[in-house]
Order: C-alpha cells, then sequence, then structure tokens
C-alpha cells in the first residue's frame, strides 16, 4: 500500500476556502476558482485531490458541484467529493460523471442502513467519512455533535464492506498543530481497512510520521492549510512521502 497525498480544496461560495475547526464564521478565502486550484495541485503531480462542497455540507444538498465535475473530467488526478451528498441519486451524479470516490459522511449517522446499502452497491467508490470531536462524530458541516463514537460507527461501515476512511479530527482542523497520530492509528486499527487522516499536518515531518504507520492502514492524508499557507508545495509533500 503506498501513501497518498491528498490536497485538499474546499468550496464555499464558489471559492477555495479554509474554515478554523470548521467554524464557518472563521473563513480564509485562499482562491476565486476551484479548478484553478486543482489544476495547480494536478500540475504539480497530485494524483488525487480531495474536494470538499462546504456549502452542500451545510445546506444538505450539492451546490459546488460544477467545479467537481470539471476538475474530474479534465484533469489527469482522480478526484474524491465530500459535502452534501445525502442520496443515491447524489452519488451517481458524481460517479457517473467521472468522479472517482465519493463521501458518506453525515448521512452515516444518521441513516447507518442507506449507508450500508450504498457501501454494498458501490464498493471502493463509496469512502465513510468519520469527523470526530471528542471521539463523537460531528454531523452536517461539524454543526452538530452526535452521540455516537467514531470508532463505533467506524467498526459497523468496515463489516457492511467500507473500505477506506476518512478520519477528521475536529481539534486540529485548520490549526498546524500536527495530526492526532493516536486517534488516526486506533481507527484503522479498530477498522482494519484504509484510513486518510485529515487535519493538523502542519510541516513535512507530520506527513513522515503518518506515513511510517501504512503498514498499519494508515494509507493517507489530507492536507489543506500548510499548503495554502506556503509551508510547503505539494510537490514538496509527494517527495517526502515518496522517500518514506
Amino acid at each position: 500500500m503506498s501513501f497518498i497525498v491528498y490536497p485538499a480544496i474546499d468550496m464555499r461560495g464558489g471559492k477555495c476556502v479554509r474554515l478554523l475547526q470548521g467554524d464557518y464564521s472563521q473563513e480564509t478565502v485562499y482562491g476565486d476558482s476551484p479548478f484553478e486550484m486543482a489544476k495547480r495541485f494536478a500540475e504539480e503531480g497530485a494524483k488525487w485531490i480531495h474536494m470538499v462542497d462546504l456549502d452542500g455540507a451545510k445546506e444538505g444538498k450539492r451546490v459546488n458541484d460544477e467545479f467537481v465535475l470539471k476538475a474530474a473530467n479534465e484533469l489527469h488526478a482522480k478526484v474524491q467529493i465530500g459535502g452534501g451528498i445525502r442520496s443515491e441519486h447524489d452519488i451517481d451524479h458524481y460517479l457517473v460523471n467521472g468522479v472517482e470516490r465519493v463521501i458518506i459522511g453525515s448521512i452515516a449517522v444518521s441513516d447507518p442502513n442507506f449507508a450500508i446499502e450504498m457501501i454494498r452497491k458501490y464498493g471502493k467508490q463509496i469512502a465513510v467519512g468519520l469527523d470526530a470531536k471528542n471521539g463523537y462524530v460531528a454531523t452536517h458541516g461539524w454543526l452538530n455533535t452526535s452521540e455516537v463514537q467514531a470508532v463505533e460507527i467506524g467498526k459497523r461501515l468496515a463489516d457492511a464492506g467500507a473500505e477506506t476512511f476518512i478520519f477528521t479530527d475536529i481539534a486540529t482542523d485548520g490549526m498546524l498543530s500536527g495530526p492526532n497520530l493516536e486517534a488516526v492509528q486506533l481507527m484503522a486499527e479498530q477498522t482494519g481497512k484504509a484510513v486518510i487522516a485529515s487535519g493538523g499536518v502542519s510541516q513535512l515531518s507530520d506527513l513522515t510520521s503518518l506515513a511510517s504507520f501504512q503498514n498499519k492502514g494508515v494509507a493517507g492524508a489530507i492536507v489543506g492549510k500548510a499548503i495554502y499557507e506556503g509551508r510547503f508545495s505539494v510537490r514538496e509533500a509527494l517527495n517526502e512521502v515518496t522517500s518514506c
């Protein structure tokens, strides 16, 4: 299993933004065109691009999908998308139009039977996004915190056939404070599946630390703010993990 770096593009109002710990009132705009940002990342060598429709996550419907489909069809990089995916129609809309992988998040908590049905139908084209606050899953753009532990729902969906999990520790997201290695490892250990870490990566050594656990199921890292703030480039990140 090779460790994959996923440069992140969070979309709100048709722009590239980053939120601090998922707080919609603490937004920084980093670009006017999600597609141009995706193009830049692909040109630097990214094999995958992680896109999130923040408007969709909040409103419960697809909002910024035009940028996602354009990237999926015009760039030499695979695209995974999360945010605002609440139905099989949403999933199908992306998959038949060139998107490689769709992330289901909030609905995995609110309607686990539906999540299991989609996992069994679409297989590896579905990833489960588990965003945790103090170990409990947060939903709907992180506006609500459930009473379900992330590890428990991860185990249940892994048993149903989920192959890929994206685990975000909200406390570290956008903080450039380093990833929560312990929580990421625990999720990989408990599910026995591939786990992509999200949140907290601030320097190349964070990627090295995560990549050192790839033989235990830590399959990649999503990187956003560190790239936008110029701490390192996508190309430098890819070179770093290639040497691991």
